[in-house]
């Protein structure tokens, strides 16, 4: 745990200030994963330049990126679903599908391949 740095920042500016949905938060307990305080706030360059990773979730996500962050000049942007054998599909976003299950699933597979990606370069 004390090789990664994780944190999350939205694309838009609609839940700036927000904590997260309560939906996610039930999910959550429901997995036994801790809630920690988070307040949603907006992706900045100076994000860009602290971390190795920038993942989007879907499409619209991934465009925003790009054009929030000066075209990925060094190609950090990626899907959280490319490190998977499923590279290049959306997740759903529960806040429109109401489906938190099938968005956890999806977050949790996208995660784990993520995490055995990065461990190839510690």
């Amino acid at each position: 745990a004390d090789q990664f740095v994780i944190d999350s920042c939205a694309t838009s500016r609609e839940e700036i200030g927000n904590p997260p949905h309560r939906g996610t938060v039930n999910k959550l307990r429901e997995m036994g994963i801790p809630v920690v305080p988070h307040q949603a706030r907006q992706i900045t360059w100076s994000d860009y330049t602290n971390f190795d990773y920038i993942i989007g979730m879907d499409s619209a996500n991934i465009r925003n990126l790009h054009r929030m962050l000066k075209g990925d000049p060094d190609k950090k942007i990626s899907k959280l679903l490319d490190y998977t054998s499923r590279k290049g599909e959306d997740i759903a976003d529960p806040w429109y599908t109401g489906n938190f299950d099938a968005t956890y699933r999806d977050v949790k597979e996208g995660c784990e391949a993520l995490l055995d990606e990065c461990l190839l370069h510690l």
